[in-house]
């Protein structure tokens, strides 16, 4: 079973400082290279672009060849998923979801994948299904 990457913990594993640096760092340890982790292109321009702003181009770079190195799939958002972000952001007008948010819940959904590495809470908030009543399992 995959576990999707989002961009928080991208980041909190490469930044040092970071308050969750401790607890990404060793989950990414268990679960990283040939492991079940995958991720989306959105959630890796967004991660290289947070990373180059705020700890310097050759972290992000560095990010980057990890990824490849380590052979995380990306997957590719689709036009399918554009629509399924605009109906998610739409139906939870009271939460301030980003567009990256709304469309890796859309490719989560569409791939099956109901867990994510991630700190934020929009992952505990996002309800999916018939009645709203799946929810993704946050980790660590």
């Amino acid at each position: 079973m995959s576990i999707l990457v989002d961009t928080g913990a991208w980041y909190a594993v490469a930044d040092r400082s970071d308050r969750h640096h401790r607890a990404a760092a060793a989950f990414y340890k268990q679960c990283g290279p040939g492991g079940e982790l995958v991720t989306t292109d959105l959630v890796l321009g967004e991660t290289f672009a947070l990373l180059s702003s705020h700890i310097g181009r050759s972290a992000a770079l560095q990010f980057w060849e990890t990824i490849r190195n380590a052979q995380i799939p990306v997957i590719c958002s689709q036009p399918v998923d554009i629509e399924a972000a605009w109906r998610i952001i739409r139906a939870f007008p009271d939460q301030d979801f980003s567009f990256v948010d709304c469309t890796t819940f859309a490719v989560m959904e569409r791939s099956g994948i109901h867990e994510a590495f991630a700190f934020d809470s929009q992952f505990l908030v996002y309800r999916f299904g018939v009645r709203k009543q799946q929810s993704f399992r946050r980790l660590p």
